[in-house]
């Protein structure tokens, strides 16, 4: 049922309560004083705890163990006990996390009454993070290009270790879901996942919410940093911390000890730190907005996260997967993408990268048909391909050269977009603009158009030269 540390000086007592709550199924352990009783905690933390206010010869008395064990271990739930019991007491040992006060001599019905419940509230909590845990966005990881192979690779290397990592790549490109995807498959699983989010933090908050706060008016409130204590603490936008919190989190990393705002107790916290951004930190680090120490520490392995630009293949698999989860969780239609639609989601551009992918396809499917496939005509466009009578709309820049050089501009774009859209993979792309392989290999060396690898793909772009006198 639960183990249960039973902490007095007096021994008649510490063994006729251990007789009953082993008559009622539970099991138990014994400490005289509170070098033994933190002993105890620290070789296990035990279900439930039955302490003393007062303990002869102990270094330590109750309050200052229930002190030292809620700041430390803030799921066990603790049952006061004393011989001297008063309000003061009481209240007392209430503010301080206690679950209850019992009075010596007490009523074994009432001690079993107040344990059971003690009980049932600290599983029903134990419940709740569980449940909250499993509703945090999903760790899922989707794709199949070259780009998100590498990255996967990358991420499955640091999953079984403890350091620090530091995820980089424009926003909206799913650093979030890479982090969640390290705690999933990590040692930490069953632990929090807590992020902090410091760019929408007001500034002169950060410090409480991060540390959290301890104050005879509100008496503890813990931080995010106590709440990540045994999972991982994830920094969103760690470039958008405040100058003033960075010093103190540096101490904190080197440390792994805190104090509470208003508090001088050490607060001791076990996690692992994954952060990420989007801007380049050695710029801010040259500009003075970061500093270079707090950089080392949490850069200790850092990883890439493409963009979706550089995983073009992966947009069908990912907008199918938005579908489906979209049918799942809020009930919208359940379609399919024509051929035409995901070339047009293939070519189009994406600066909110996977986050506005998935916007675009919850838009279509909201306000799109109930039923059948989606149509390249319901995606957005900034402007039409064609108009009604199927004329293709020449943009401005476009109509005002002469045939030869919007030819090969058009060419050039055309098919750099095609080889882009397909990986880089030049034998897909022959087949699908219509042009034997040979033949397309000299069009792109007669419009300056080369391959080259990034972030694990073969990204095609134009040569400098062609680029530079173009």
């Amino acid at each position: 049922m639960g183990d249960i540390l039973i902490v007095d000086d007096e021994r008649d007592i510490r063994e006729l309560i251990s007789d009953i709550l082993k008559d009622e199924g539970y099991t138990t352990r014994l400490a005289a004083n509170s070098d033994e009783c933190m002993a105890e905690i620290n070789a296990e933390a035990p279900a439930l705890m039955i302490l003393d206010i007062w303990l002869k010869d102990s270094r330590m008395d109750g309050i200052d163990i229930l002190k030292a064990t809620k700041r430390d271990n803030p799921g066990i739930p603790i049952v006061i006990i004393s011989g001297h019991g008063n309000i003061e007491i009481a209240v007392a040992a209430i503010k301080q996390g206690a679950y209850d006060f019992i009075e010596k001599p007490f009523n074994i019905d009432q001690l079993m009454v107040v344990i059971g419940r003690a009980m049932e509230t600290s599983r029903l909590r134990r419940e709740n993070s569980e449940l909250r845990r499993r509703d945090d966005a999903p760790a899922e990881m989707i794709g199949a290009s070259s780009s998100f192979k590498t990255l996967k690779n990358n991420l499955d290397k640091v999953t079984k270790s403890n350091g620090r990592v530091m995820l980089t790549g424009p926003a909206g490109c799913g650093k979030e879901i890479a982090a969640r995807y390290i705690h999933a498959q990590s040692n930490r699983a069953a632990g929090p996942f807590v992020t902090v989010n410091c760019a929408s933090i007001e500034p002169e908050r950060m410090e409480e919410v991060l540390f959290g706060r301890d104050g005879a008016d509100r008496g503890v409130e813990p931080g995010l940093l106590e709440q990540a204590h045994g999972g991982v603490l994830y920094f969103d936008e760690v470039a958008d911390m405040p100058p003033g919190t960075q010093s103190k989190i540096l101490r904190v990393l080197v440390e792994q000890q805190f104090q509470r705002v208003g508090s001088s107790d050490k607060v001791r916290v076990d996690m692992r730190v994954i952060s990420s951004t989007s801007k380049d930190l050695q710029e801010e680090i040259d500009v003075g907005r970061f500093r270079q120490e707090l950089y080392h520490r949490l850069n200790v392995v850092p990883i890439q996260v493409p963009s979706l630009e550089d995983r073009r293949e992966d947009i069908p698999v990912l907008a199918d997967h938005f579908i489906e989860g979209f049918n799942k969780v809020q009930g919208l239609p359940l379609r399919n993408l024509t051929e035409e639609a995901i070339a047009m989601l293939q070519t189009m551009v994406w600066p909110g990268n996977v986050r506005q992918l998935k916007n675009v396809i919850e838009r279509v499917l909201i306000l799109g048909e109930a039923s059948g496939p989606i149509s390249a005509s319901e995606l957005p466009n900034s402007e039409p391909a064609a108009q009604d009578d199927g004329r293709v709309v020449l943009s401005g820049s476009l109509a005002t050269l002469p045939l030869r050089e919007a030819r090969e501009l058009f060419e050039r774009e055309y098919l750099l977009t095609q080889i882009n859209r397909f990986g880089g993979n030049i034998s897909r792309t022959a087949s699908f603009v219509g042009m034997e392989r040979s033949a397309l290999h000299r069009k792109l060396k007669s419009l300056g158009v080369v391959t080259s690898n990034k972030s694990g793909s073969r990204i095609a772009h134009v040569e400098e030269e062609v680029a530079k006198s173009a």
